[in-house]
């Protein structure tokens, strides 16, 4: 009889991409196999219809052999794709757009994929009913897309491991204002339309680009060392709407001194009427605040451009990394400005009885539905004053420049924090961050 002999399966075989990347809170969020280096929209938008067309052109490199690959793309009619200008084959199966090239796609290749889609939109809600996504109104649309709500507008690979930059080129009627991330490079008008292009250069994750549409104004300013700023407010809120935004230079100016340098090429806001959405999202150089932000909640998604959008969660789970860091910095802008400090923030939290919610939940892994309690924001940042007073401020700042400087641009985990802060202190903090992070209750001892 013949000797058979078992070898292995050829590596470079191309094979289909997996439809997730393995998050277990959103496990059809983002794709593999592949990764995106920019992302070109082209949308036409008209608000009395919310008729929707759009044009998405994806530049990515292939990190396996691929027979097929996915995309996320919620609604719309899907036109036609292409694959390096070759007219693709693909199937949707919900939120899942597999393409299929005419030619597999070698492992390490660079190829684009064009897909040209239309429909009508409307107001998605995330898992917990929150409005997300592209939200649509009789004026514009209100774009804040945490945690995977950008699919509900273009094709995306949507999570935050892979980052890329945009351009953006929104066609709306005259008068309406279109505001997305990065810079405005350019606007005309024609027969009853107006496009506004925007270019974000630096890499970003798909839940914080947007492209808000309304009757705003823009206002151009420079911040601490020429910085950028846009600003766009709505022209049917009152006169005090922008209060909130009016010492963003200074609390650039402090963070820059805290943090390390401001991120991204641009700075500003996006102030909008709407009341239903009621929360404010830290979206890239542009955050989107659903009514006149107060001057806490804009030093909240401003520290947000550090910890969020330039460091982001390796995985949903590590959301506190986000917000408790954030409502962190709240606490450090009002010590600065001669406010309660942080300590006395904490003292006061801390007292709160052990029923309160913000002990609810588990920090460092609070469950999908449950990204934004109280727990991630509150006791994340309790978290953080409790690890500055035990390894003091020189090791605790130094360990805030440090996660910054170390994963710009990039992701990281709850682990990878730990590690850097043993790193930094030299002190074994394992058990310390197991009862703050890592067990639901109020802590008596660390």
């Amino acid at each position: 009889m013949a000797l058979l002999i078992a070898t292995p399966a050829d590596a470079s075989a191309a094979r289909p991409g997996a439809p997730g990347v393995g998050d277990a809170y959103f496990p059809l969020a983002g794709n593999g196999g592949y990764d995106v280096r920019h992302y070109d929209l082209d949308i036409r938008y008209t608000p009395a219809t919310k008729a929707f067309v759009g044009v998405t052109s994806i530049s990515a490199r292939a990190e396996q052999a691929l027979s097929s690959f996915n995309l996320d793309l919620r609604g719309f009619t899907v036109r036609s794709i292409t694959v390096d200008g070759r007219a693709a084959a693909f199937t949707r199966d919900g939120q899942e757009l597999t393409v299929t090239p005419r030619r597999d796609l070698r492992r390490g290749a660079d190829f684009t994929v064009v897909v040209r889609y239309d429909g009508t939109t409307g107001q998605p809600t995330d898992n917990t009913d929150a409005l997300y996504g592209w939200v649509s109104y009789a004026d514009g649309a209100f774009v804040a897309n945490e945690p995977e709500g950008a699919s509900t507008w273009y094709p995306v690979n949507d999570h935050q491991t892979d980052k890329a930059t945009y351009d953006f080129t929104i066609t709306v009627p005259d008068g309406k204002t279109a505001v997305a991330n990065g810079e405005l490079v350019g606007r005309r008008s024609s027969r009853g339309w107006t496009t506004f292009k925007w270019h974000a250069r630096d890499p970003m994750a798909s839940y914080l680009s947007t492209a808000s549409i309304g009757d705003y104004d823009l206002r151009f300013s420079r911040g601490p060392n020429g910085l950028p700023i846009i600003d766009a407010v709505d022209r049917d809120l009152p006169d005090t709407a922008d209060d909130g935004i009016a010492r963003t230079s200074s609390i650039i100016s402090y963070f820059n001194d805290v943090f390390g340098r401001y991120p991204f090429s641009s700075f500003g806001a996006i102030i909008d009427d709407d009341e239903d959405a009621g929360y404010a999202l830290e979206t890239q150089t542009r955050p989107i605040y659903s009514g006149a932000p107060s001057e806490s909640t804009v030093a909240h998604e401003l520290a947000h451009q550090w910890y969020g959008n330039s460091v982001s969660p390796s995985l949903w789970k590590d959301i506190w990394l986000n917000e408790g860091f954030a409502t962190y910095a709240e606490w450090l802008w009002e010590e600065h400005n001669g406010g309660t400090t942080a300590a006395a923030q904490f003292d006061a939290l801390y007292a709160r009885p052990d029923t309160a919610s913000l002990w609810r939940n588990v920090v460092a892994d609070p469950g999908a539905t449950n990204l934004f309690v109280a727990s991630v924001y509150d006791k994340g940042a309790l978290t953080l004053q409790a690890l500055r007073e035990k390894i003091g401020d020189r090791s605790f700042f130094a360990l805030l420049k440090a996660w910054y400087a170390l994963h710009r641009n990039s992701d990281a985990s709850t682990g990878d924090f730990i590690a850097l802060a043993e790193k930094i202190s030299r002190q074994p903090l394992r058990p310390f961050f197991q009862t703050w992070l890592y067990t639901a209750g109020k802590p008596v001892t660390w």
